[in-house]
C-alpha cells in the first residue's frame, strides 16, 4: 500500500518468500444411491466453500494490484546500489544531541558519495533530508532502501511523544512525503501542547506495494523485532513520565500489530489499514487503547479482508467486530490522513493529546 504522509526491521535487500495457497484435490463421486448422492452434495458443498475462499484470495491480489496502480503519489524506485558510509554506532548512553550531530555528518557524506557515483537523484534527496543542518536523526543508514529515525521537537523534554510507522514503498527516495506528515502532525500538536515531539520511524525495509511480500506479515514480524526495543529506549530518552502513542499507516499497521509494547504505549492507532493479520484488538500484544479509522476517499477499503494460508491480512480494523475504538477520518484518501486542515489530522492529534472523547471499544 503506497504511503503518503506517513508508507515495515531487517537488513536492506532482504527478500521474503510468500507462501502459496493450495486447493485440496477433488474426488469424483459415484451416483446411483441415496447415500452416495448425499456424500456428493457434502463434497460439492466443501468444494464450493474452498472455491469461494480461493476466489476471495484472487480478488485480494487483484484489488491490491489495481489500487497500487492508481494510488498517488507514485513512489520513486529504491536505489540499492548507491554507495554510503557505514552507519554510525553509538555508546549506550549517547544523548540525543550527540546522535543528531553524528548523523547529520553521515547524511552529508552519503550525499557526497551518491553525487560522486552519479546518483544525483539520491544525492538531492539526502541533501533535502539534512534540512540545512537542522535535522535531528537518531538513526541514519544510507545503504539500499535506507533507514532513518527522525525527531521533530524537543524529545528530551517532551511529555507527549508520537511514533509514526510508515507503510509500503517508504524509502530514502520517498522520504519527503513521510517527513511532511510528521511535520504537519508536530505543528498541529504544538498548537495545543508545547511539550510534544514526533518521531518518524523508518526503521525497517518496507515491502513494495506491488509484491507478494505486502500480502503477508513476514516483513512486519522482522520490523516488530526492531520497533519494540526502540520504543523502550525512546521512553527513556523522552521527558519524565512521557506518554507514547503509536500511529500506524497502511502496512505499518501490520508492523504495530506484531509489536509487543506492553504498557509502554498508551494509544495504538491504525489508519488506512489493509488489515493487521490479527483477528481482533484483543489479540494484540499491547496494553494500549487501540483505535482505527478510514477516510471515505481511501481506496484501501476495496481490498477484501481475507487470510488464507498466511496470505492476506485478515480482519478489517474499522469493523466493530475487530474491537477497536473508532475515530473520525473525514474524506481522507490513502495518502491524506496527516494533511494540514483535515478532520483526520485533528482526530489523530486529539488521540495523542488525550482530548478526544474516549468511546468504549465495541464488543466483538
Amino acid at each position: 500500500m503506497t504511503t503518503g504522509t506517513t508508507g515495515t526491521a531487517g537488513t536492506a535487500g532482504t527478500t521474503d518468500t510468500a507462501g502459496t495457497a493450495r486447493t485440496a484435490p477433488t474426488t469424483s463421486a459415484t451416483t446411483g444411491t441415496t447415500a452416495t448422492t448425499g456424500t456428493t452434495g457434502a463434497r460439492g458443498s466443501r468444494r464450493r466453500r474452498a472455491g469461494s475462499g480461493s476466489g476471495r484470495l484472487r480478488r485480494t491480489l487483484l484489488a491490491s494490484a489495481v489500487a497500487a496502480a492508481v494510488a498517488l503519489p507514485v513512489s520513486a524506485a529504491a536505489s540499492p546500489n548507491v554507495p554510503a558510509p557505514a552507519a554510525t554506532t553509538f555508546a549506550e548512553g549517547a544523548d540525543a544531541p550527540t546522535r543528531y550531530a553524528a548523523n547529520r555528518a553521515a547524511l552529508a557524506e552519503a550525499a557526497r558519495m551518491a553525487e560522486a557515483a552519479g546518483r544525483t537523484g539520491r544525492a538531492d534527496r539526502l541533501r533535502a533530508m539534512e534540512a540545512a543542518g537542522t535535522a535531528q536523526f537518531l538513526t541514519f543508514d544510507g545503504h539500499g532502501k535506507g533507514r532513518a529515525v527522525e525527531v521533530f521537537g524537543d524529545l528530551e523534554n517532551a511529555d507527549r511523544v508520537t511514533v509514526l510507522v510508515p507503510g509500503s514503498d517508504t524509502t530514502l527516495d520517498t522520504y519527503q512525503r513521510f517527513r511532511a506528515g510528521a511535520v504537519a502532525l508536530q505543528q498541529r500538536l504544538q498548537a495545543e501542547h508545547a511539550r510534544s515531539a514526533v518521531v518518524a520511524w523508518l526503521g525497517y525495509d518496507t515491502p513494495g506495494t506491488i509484491s507478494t511480500t505486502v500480502l503477508t506479515a513476514a516483513r512486519a514480524e522482522q520490523a516488530a523485532a526492531e520497533l519494540g526495543p526502540f520504543l523502550d529506549r525512546l521512553k527513556d530518552r523522552a521527558g519524565p513520565g512521557a506518554r507514547l502513542s503509536l500511529l500506524c499507516h497502511s502496512y505499518g499497521s501490520v508492523v504495530c500489530a506484531r509489536t509487543a509494547t506492553g504498557s509502554t504505549v498508551g494509544d495504538m492507532v491504525f489508519y488506512g489499514s489493509p488489515g493487521t493479520a490479527s483477528g481482533s484488538a484483543a489479540e494484540l500484544p499491547t496494553g494500549a487503547r487501540v483505535w482505527a479509522g478510514r477516510g471515505s476517499g481511501d481506496w484501501i477499503a476495496e481490498v477484501p479482508h481475507v487470510r488464507l494460508g498466511g496470505i492476506g491480512l485478515g480482519a478489517d480494523p474499522v469493523d466493530p467486530a475487530f474491537g477497536a475504538r473508532a475515530f473520525a477520518a473525514g474524506t481522507a484518501g490513502h495518502s491524506d490522513y496527516l494533511k494540514p486542515g483535515t478532520e483526520s489530522l485533528d482526530s489523530l492529534a486529539a488521540i495523542v493529546l488525550g482530548t478526544t472523547s474516549d468511546p468504549e471499544a465495541p464488543r466483538a
